[in-house]
């Protein structure tokens, strides 16, 4: 099974060297069938300049430059609609999820069949390095709301860090989101629409480099409207949308 790992990257000369070597060579010494995709979102750095000499030493790194429109959402769905793997994981550019838990999320995936495999960072095993505390406090929060509104037992909807099946994806289209919103969106998405899912511990930790692309006081109605919508598809779509 060809693993996908798609990466939005937008300013980050600092951090995508080694996230990406580190990818690479994680799965390679593993074994495992994979491409690595980089969407290259109108950075105006050295990001690109940075691809280009990559690939000369990355056989399994292809790029793309979304030209617009843009912003985190759009740059993931780029990838998302070009992938050519069996399954596909979404990973930050600055290094902030393991490449050793997206082994972990394969494997897991290849031996029990499942649609998802879903990171949390608050169950046992997990855990966050150096998280800001007010962001913490937020995320808590919002996945507190998430949970009780949708009624389930997955407490970290808003993590990024997902592997989904290409059916999934597939069956998950179209996607809303334009923005960071979009993490959310695609998890409550393949749950309402009876994606079989499983959940394991994941870490995350705090970028050295550069600032952080979420804006918090953007995204709150953002992140309503999706979690708004996918209750409505719940309640209201008569199973239109679910699974086949």
């Amino acid at each position: 099974m060809k693993l996908s790992v798609v990466i939005p990257a937008h300013n980050e000369e600092g951090s995508l060297k080694e996230t990406l070597t580190k990818v690479y060579s994680t799965l390679s010494y593993q074994n495992i069938d994979h491409e690595i995709v980089v969407v290259n979102d109108n950075s105006i750095d050295q990001t690109e300049k940075i691809l280009k000499d990559l690939k000369k030493k990355i056989p399994t790194l292809i790029y793309y430059n979304n030209d617009g429109p843009n912003g985190f959402g759009f740059a993931v769905r780029y990838g998302l609609d070009r992938f050519t793997g069996d399954c596909v994981a979404v990973m930050m550019a600055d290094l902030s999820d393991s490449p050793d838990d997206l082994v972990k999320f394969y494997t897991t995936m290849l031996n029990g069949g499942y649609d998802c495999v879903f990171g949390s960072r608050f169950i046992k095993g997990g855990q966050v390095i150096d998280y800001p505390v007010l962001k913490k406090i937020i995320n808590r929060l919002a996945n507190f709301i998430v949970r009780v509104s949708v009624g389930i037992k997955y407490n970290d909807a808003t993590n990024a860090f997902k592997l989904y099946k290409k059916e999934t994806i597939a069956g998950i289209k179209p996607f809303l989101a334009p923005h960071f919103n979009l993490t959310l969106e695609l998890p409550l998405k393949a749950i309402v629409r009876g994606y079989t899912y499983t959940v394991l511990p994941n870490s995350w930790t705090n970028r050295k480099h550069g600032e952080s692309k979420l804006k918090i006081q953007e995204m709150g109605s953002r992140y309503f409207f999706i979690l708004l919508y996918c209750l409505i598809e719940k309640y209201f779509s008569k199973g239109d949308y679910n699974k086949k």
